[in-house]
């Protein structure tokens, strides 16, 4: 019998020194996407998957991250008083219960890797997942959604996959293909940041996965891979020598990497015409600047 997945990894350690001066007084997990902040798009996409227990790999610094989460009760006094229901519902999304949530600190930046293994006594003997929140996935299905409903079918390890130009292949883990079966390939490597022309694909790894607990085993015993960090895609190839039950997931919808300026502000543009009350002048503004910008040339 297959287990269901129901804890999710969010490794949030990081600086977000590619956003400084803001993140130097607030985490870049708190920075807003049109309205919501990076880590209320994970939360919530881990929540349409059945995820239950959540638990963030921290760091120094990262306590407005951990306010976000805790009942703000006289706010909350405030907008009922006013009669503000619609935006005490909004807050309301934003809260998680006593015991859903764990905090756990990486004291040392050793890599994605080692952040997941930080979270291991708290795992457990079941599958967990685990959640990039720099990556944010525009769906119809949320992304992980996807993907727990297609490790029910398979079980194993789970990696989110898509295709990239082969001029990005050295900005991902890239999959070796043993068979594609469409929306599913099952995997018989995975090469950490590899040279164009040394990668076996163009399916790269996102941050997506559904994992098994041999995993945080494999890292117990890592050794640092490329760049000097513990490497969580080390880990998970080792299961493929051992076990081979490691498949990637084509999702369906369109990523943006909130980790760069230029993702978050793609990412921005798609969500905020992607809202109907913000679509109609927010499209009216894009079609002035571009016009500006072609007169100027």
């Amino acid at each position: 019998m297959k287990r269901k997945v129901t804890k999710a990894i969010f490794p949030v350690a990081g600086l977000g020194t590619r956003f400084l001066p803001a993140t130097k007084s607030i985490p870049k997990e708190i920075m807003t996407l049109v309205d919501r902040p990076l880590i209320q798009y994970a939360i919530d996409e881990a929540r349409a998957a059945g995820i239950k227990e959540f638990i963030f790999v921290t760091s120094r610094g990262k306590g407005a991250l951990e306010d976000y989460f805790d009942h703000a009760h006289e706010l909350e006094a405030t907008l009922k008083k006013s009669g503000k229901d619609d935006l005490l519902e909004t807050l309301r999304t934003t809260n998680m219960e006593s015991g859903a949530i764990a905090y756990i600190r990486q004291h040392r930046a050793l890599g994605l890797g080692h952040a997941v293994w930080c979270a291991r006594r708290l795992i457990g003997n079941e599958p967990f997942a685990v959640i990039l929140p720099d990556d944010v996935i525009a769906a119809d299905k949320p992304c992980l959604q996807q993907m727990v409903e297609a490790h029910a079918e398979v079980g194993g390890n789970m990696v989110a996959a898509m295709e990239v130009a082969p001029d990005k292949a050295s900005s991902y883990g890239v999959l070796d293909i043993r068979e594609d079966m469409g929306a599913m390939v099952s995997v018989k490597g995975m090469v950490e940041k590899p040279k164009a022309a040394e990668a076996p694909s163009n399916l790269a790894v996102i941050g997506r996965y559904i994992l098994t607990p041999k995993v945080l085993q494999n890292l117990n015993r890592m050794k640092s891979g490329a760049g000097g960090e513990i490497q969580l895609t080390d880990a998970i190839a080792e299961e493929i020598a051992k076990s081979g039950n490691v498949y990637g997931y084509r999702f369906r919808g369109q990523r943006f990497d909130c980790g760069s300026k230029a993702g978050f502000l793609q990412a921005t543009v798609a969500f905020g015409l992607a809202r109907d009350e913000l679509r109609d002048e927010f499209q009216r503004f894009l079609f002035s600047m571009t016009a500006v910008q072609k007169a100027a040339e």
